[in-house]
């Protein structure tokens, strides 16, 4: 299993190296994780119309030229738009089109048909319930695009080999247990996003931290009813909790358009029914979903912009997800805000956990005044977690994890945890190892005391410390140094001044045999 995914990634990490030359890594993500998403939808059409049509003892590629083509057709369209939420006809599979443009070895201009087949892939959803789900899916590949190449022909040249290379790899999707497509192409979205610097964190939160996160919120529990990432870039974050555990529902939002368009295809690779996924693209602060605001979830787990700036427009003042508080977060640091919508979103027997920057633990002004309204008069504060430095793509600051949940079992104390120091360097990034994420999860779960890494501190200690969270207040990881032996510091010196001497003494007497002065 595990040799089969990683050859699956190799071989789609070594397309997409050998085939974008010069183009941005950015740019060419699109195009590829666009691809592999149709090669998918085809592939999942094929075996779902071949199940229908076996009792006629027919495949889907046998239709063409049938004396029953348009009756089965219709057919297999209705049944399939309800069970997978699109269609695609037999000539508009990716094998078909890859055929076609790569004829006795020579490429035939396709890049029509191709722009023809993805709009047909939306358009075959209209009207019905997954429309949503599949609308504008393929709207960032633009096959129209000159970083494509320069002229009609370079950029045909470059989409054939792209799905002829795709279209010699088995994607194994027979085979319904294994989620090595989905996986792999989680990887793929690593890879991009570990060589994209800044941009990357737009999009992803590394599966070490996701793994943490999830696995914060679903303790105990062997099924949820919803999880919810109001930030929820390619859904990285929502899929892992479904690693841990039977999730019924993923609820996201995200502000970017093509992250947006990303998460859904990564939704629909994991084998996340349409029915079951619901992602809004706006900007949760100012457009919460219409849909989400009104929901209660069991699980939140999130990886906000750190420090972002948001209008902190007063109108907000009446909007119930931040009136209690009396306060709303900064301008220039939205990270309280995020807070703020995810604890009104939470329900009542829910878990949340989010990374945010440090500086929510000790910062002063609106933003202490919130951090004491949500201990003190809430105390839904249950966990303060503090990561190493440098485990995000393109920013080194130090970050950590809140824990919150509305009616929690510890209600007399927080439970701080220093993982500042416990992970592993690869090149220039942190990362956290098995063991680092087993023994985070697991001092939370059992709340221990552990010299120089956790502390269950009482609320009123951390009243006494004026609602300041800031860590090494709670874990002391001081390293005494070992104590000086002024004795033995004495002798070394007068052992060095003898050895002085003797090295003067020998200079003099070479000087003095080749007849020259001393030099002291």
């Amino acid at each position: 299993m595990t040799e089969a995914k990683q050859k699956l990634e190799q071989q789609l990490w070594n397309i997409a190296n050998t085939l974008r030359g010069k183009m941005d890594a950015d740019d060419f993500r699109d195009y590829i994780l666009g691809f592999i998403f149709y090669k998918y939808l085809s592939r999942k059409m094929e075996l779902y119309a071949d199940t229908i049509l076996k009792p006629d003892s027919l495949t889907y590629h046998e239709l063409k030229g049938h004396k029953d083509e348009v009756l089965l057709l219709e057919a297999i369209k209705g049944e399939s738009l309800d069970k997978l939420g699109y269609f695609l006809r037999p000539e508009e599979m990716f094998g078909e089109l890859a055929k076609r443009g790569n004829g006795n070895g020579k490429s035939k201009f396709i890049l029509g048909d191709l722009a023809k087949v993805l709009t047909n892939i939306e358009q075959s959803t209209m009207g019905s319930e997954s429309e949503e789900d599949f609308g504008n899916l393929f709207e960032d590949l633009d096959l129209t695009s000159s970083k494509l190449g320069k002229t009609e022909e370079a950029k045909n040249e470059l989409i054939v080999k792209v799905l002829t290379h795709l279209e010699e790899i088995d994607f194994d999707l027979e085979n319904t247990e294994s989620d090595v497509l989905g996986d792999a192409y989680e990887y793929l979205i690593g890879k991009f996003a570990s060589g994209a610097g800044k941009k990357a964190g737009e999009f992803y939160t590394p599966q070490q931290v996701s793994k943490v996160l999830a696995q914060l919120v679903t303790i105990g529990k062997d099924q949820i009813k919803s999880v919810y990432d109001p930030t929820c870039g390619s859904g990285s974050l929502l899929l892992r909790v479904a690693k841990e555990t039977n999730v019924a529902a993923f609820y996201g939002q995200e502000s970017n358009p093509t992250t947006y368009n990303l998460c859904r295809m990564n939704m629909i690779m994991h084998d996340v029914h349409y029915k079951r996924f619901d992602i809004y693209n706006e900007d949760t602060l100012v457009n919460p979903s219409p849909k989400h605001i009104d929901e209660r979830f069991e699980a939140i787990v999130a990886n906000p912009p750190f420090s972002a700036n948001w209008s902190a427009s007063p109108l907000f003042m009446s909007d119930d997800r931040f009136s209690a508080y009396g306060k709303l977060a900064p301008k220039t640091k939205a990270d309280f805000a995020f807070v703020q919508h995810m604890v009104h979103q939470l329900s009542d027997t829910g878990t949340m956990a989010c990374v945010l920057p440090h500086g929510v633990l000790f910062r002063g002004a609106a933003e202490g005044h919130i951090r004491k309204y949500l201990i003190k008069d809430k105390n839904y504060l249950d966990a303060v977690i503090g990561l190493p430095a440098n485990i995000f793509y393109g920013t080194s600051i130090p970050t950590c994890i809140l824990v919150l949940k509305k009616n929690r079992e510890h209600k007399k104390d927080i439970l701080f945890i220093d993982s500042s120091a416990h992970f592993e360097k690869i090149k220039t990034q942190n990362y956290l190892r098995k063991k680092d994420i087993k023994k985070i999860v697991e001092t939370y779960n059992e709340r221990t005391k552990q010299d120089k890494y956790s502390y269950v501190a009482t609320l009123d200690e951390v009243k006494e410390n004026d609602f300041n969270l800031n860590i090494p207040r709670y874990v002391d990881t001081f390293e005494e140094e070992d104590p000086v032996d002024l004795t033995a510091v004495a002798t070394a010196l007068k052992a060095i001044d003898a050895d002085m001497a003797n090295t003067d003494a020998t200079i003099a007497d070479y000087c003095n045999q080749l007849g020259i002065d001393t030099p002291f």
